[in-house]
């Protein structure tokens, strides 16, 4: 008998017949024999309605406030879920991060979990029965509601699979594994096996969207083994850990949209600072500290907040994207790929990387072309797909 952690995605509970075909999949875990722990999202749209909701009152509301009104949104989930596997003879119980115990610090809107309390969980696991617990959200020292940023629940499923020492945490979601790159995109995006937490991380870090950064650094941390499992069809899925073995060279190819080019009439020294101080993550451009106007790359949904902090010291200059490689000594494809890119009439700005992956920042309009092209020559053509030992669900 395993102990599994199962998390489920917004598309996955999106609707009642959708719950219903989650308590399927987690009333078969239960019949083979296995304690089972659901963490649950909210129901897929519910999330940017509320958020829709307190936008209408204020552009940018307060962070407390936010978090008290997001976190409604897995408490329809969890208790749905909970009534479905009750109805059919199966005995679970749902929980809020409160009821659970689930600690965090007071950074509201993507708070950082610091402990989880396993004393209930384990009681009602050892009593027969299913805890459905709420993601996305936790409680800080002042007993403050917070939430864990988008992808968070995640990040609670992963916690929770680490505190009570599961086999394994399994990610369901919309589709059936890790990618090479996203098969929206690009249809010759073949599902990876296993993948090495490292280029996970990469992957994730670098716009990858099967998995939030957060949960894969905390798995990684805590030697959580991870697996992504479609919601929707059967498989194998993609196993995340670290003993994997592979001569490829380029896992995959990240993209990053929507991101804007701004320059700032300040020294980049003091420009992160201020991004340190309000939370803001940005691609520094500059080349000298010193310099009185400095140009940065950030997230376009993180414009307004910059606004905020500089005011009348940035000039808006224009939309980019941001393409990854991640792979083994990845360094040493650059020449190439800024040749290939060059041929197709694609400008490479800047780039920036390391041994793990290279991320080059070039025109939005271009990305399509881009991750297509990338992808066909290094990732396909390279034959470093499907050379991964097989391994079966636990």
């Amino acid at each position: 008998m395993a102990l599994l952690v199962q998390k489920f995605g917004g598309t996955s509970v999106g609707s009642i017949e959708r719950i219903e075909a989650v308590a399927e999949r987690v009333i078969k875990a239960r019949q083979c024999g296995h304690q089972v722990v659901v963490v649950l999202s909210a129901m897929a749209g519910e999330t940017n309605r509320l958020l829709g909701l307190a936008k209408q009152i204020d552009t940018i509301p307060t962070p407390r406030e936010l978090d008290v009104l997001l976190a409604a949104g897995e408490q329809v989930s969890i208790a749905l879920l909970a009534m479905v596997l009750n109805k059919r003879g199966y005995s679970a119980i749902s929980l809020t991060a409160d009821q659970v115990v689930i600690h965090t610090d007071n950074n509201f809107n993507n708070a950082t979990i610091h402990e989880v309390e396993t004393q209930n969980m384990t009681t009602l696991l050892g009593q027969g029965d299913i805890v459905v617990v709420a993601g996305f959200q936790g409680r800080d020292i002042d007993g403050n509601i917070t939430t864990l940023g988008r992808g968070g629940s995640d990040t609670t499923a992963v916690a929770i699979a680490s505190a009570l020492n599961a086999d394994e945490c399994q990610i369901f979601t919309d589709v059936d594994g890790v990618y090479s790159t996203d098969p929206r995109i690009v249809p010759s995006a073949a599902r990876l096996d296993v993948i090495h937490f490292d280029y996970m991380t990469c992957m994730a870090r670098l716009g990858a969207k099967v998995l939030q950064l957060q949960s894969v650094e905390y798995a990684c941390q805590h030697r959580v083994p991870l697996r992504v499992l479609s919601s929707f069809e059967e498989g194998q899925g993609t196993l995340v850990n670290f003993d994997v073995m592979s001569n490829q060279n380029i896992i995959g190819v990240a993209l990053q949209r929507q991101q804007v080019l701004v320059n700032i009439t300040l020294p980049a020294t003091v420009i992160n600072e201020q991004l340190d101080l309000y939370g803001l993550t940005a691609w520094d451009l500059s080349t000298d500290s010193s310099d009185e106007i400095s140009q940065i790359v950030i997230s376009n949904d993180d414009l307004a907040r910059l606004r905020l902090v500089f005011d009348s010291k940035m000039r808006h200059i224009g939309m980019v994207s941001i393409l990854s490689l991640i792979g083994k000594d990845i360094q040493q494809h650059l020449e190439s790929i800024q040749m290939v890119l060059q041929e197709a009439g694609i400008t490479v700005h800047t780039y920036q990387g390391d041994k793990k992956c290279l991320s080059l920042l070039i025109n939005e309009d271009d990305h399509l072309a881009a991750v297509d092209l990338i992808h066909e020559k290094f990732v396909v053509d390279g034959q470093c797909l499907g050379n991964l030992p097989h391994l079966a669900v636990s």
